[in-house]
């Protein structure tokens, strides 16, 4: 499977959040309520959260976090209550609005798909969702994750393991070995811990203490 290009990578990201979206139609106020797997995040604030990062260009981000002295989570905070409706019917409908959205604080677009795969499974997995992105997109996300840390130490998570893929081609790395699906995978990079329960190999007590440790 070869490297997608942003063009591919934008067209994933869309039908992530279109798959979202579709899957939040109809929850009830407790499941909206409901903690994710994402901090101290509700399902609502999680997606309002994503909304958020679909409606900020560079500049903004920037000044943002500058506002914010550097403190990404009072950042993200403040974009998330920007982006929050006044219900959950509001805050999905807002959602749904840049579910197209090719707008991003950069280019650096495999995080943006990540962004999306990682808090889908955030909100699916609390809610017993058995919705999954596609492998051909999770692939794109794991290698990202894997050559480098940007919105989370996924490269620092994964260093000195090799991570074996058993539904897909992603691989990586060299020393104890963990395996599992690519989105387990994924998830697990992303400083899930819940995700190492999915996971088999020598070297899955050593990424679940990464995780923790995250």
């Amino acid at each position: 499977m070869e490297p997608k290009s942003p063009d591919e990578l934008w067209s994933a990201i869309h039908a992530e959040r279109a798959a979202l979206a579709e899957d939040l139609v109809g929850l009830t106020g407790e499941q909206w309520a409901e903690p994710s797997l994402c901090g101290q995040w509700s399902v609502e604030e999680v997606v309002a959260h994503l909304t958020a990062a679909a409606s900020i260009g560079r500049i903004r981000w920037l000044r943002s976090v500058l506002g914010a002295r550097f403190d990404f989570a009072l950042h993200n905070q403040r974009r998330l209550e920007e982006h929050r409706g006044a219900n959950p019917a509001e805050t999905l409908q807002r959602f749904r609005a840049v579910a197209g959205s090719t707008r991003a604080p950069s280019k650096h677009t495999a995080a943006w798909l990540g962004e999306v795969v990682v808090h889908g499974q955030d909100i699916r997995r609390p809610l017993g969702m058995p919705s999954t992105p596609s492998v051909d997109a999770v692939t794109a996300v794991a290698r990202f994750f894997a050559a480098r840390d940007f919105a989370v130490p996924s490269r620092k998570a994964a260093q000195g393991l090799r991570l074996v893929a058993t539904d897909g081609p992603f691989a990586s790395g060299s020393g104890p070995v963990v395996s599992g699906t690519t989105l387990a995978l994924t998830m697990a990079m992303a400083g899930r811990g819940t995700c190492c329960d999915d996971l088999t190999g020598e070297g899955v007590p050593t990424l679940r203490a990464r995780c923790s440790a995250g």
